[in-house]
């Protein structure tokens, strides 16, 4: 029953693209990229950035609100972690991180050819459904 479940797209980026599309996402290097993601009214987050960003409002906040904090935080302090995930990003389209999957859809599609090129080296999409998502290892939940 697919109705019920939203979706997001994320792909991930060659080196030198994905250091581009964080410090300057409107920087010509990523121009077919960026291209496509106006047209859906989609932009990028990093999901090392997003992880950062979450283990410092965690501190901020108190770390005992946030039950992904010690998970995140040790994803974050791990070199071959943050390898992978600083060439990750959440494509967020009007502003939303999951979103209709005809928007998904649509996005994905146009997307698809430049998956193996020189900027976007895999895309994936995923649903709500918390039967397809992973959690987080037994020791991390509380």
């Amino acid at each position: 029953m697919d109705a019920e479940w939203q979706y997001q797209v994320r792909i991930n980026l060659e080196d030198r693209s994905a250091e581009v599309a964080r410090q300057d996402p409107a920087d010509p290097a990523i121009a077919p990229l960026a291209a496509i993601l106006s047209k859906h009214n989609a932009t990028l987050k990093c999901q090392f950035d997003a992880f950062a960003g979450y283990v410092a409002e965690a501190e901020a906040h108190g770390t005992e609100n946030y039950p992904l904090y010690q998970w995140t935080k040790d994803t974050i302090e791990n070199p071959a972690k943050k390898a992978k995930y600083i060439k990750s990003f959440t494509l967020y389209v009007d502003g939303d991180e999951v979103y209709a999957k005809d928007k998904a859809d649509a996005l994905e599609a146009d997307l698809q050819p430049l998956v193996g090129g020189p900027l976007v080296t895999r895309m994936t999409k995923h649903d709500t459904n918390p039967a397809n998502n992973p959690q987080p290892p037994e020791r991390y939940r509380k």
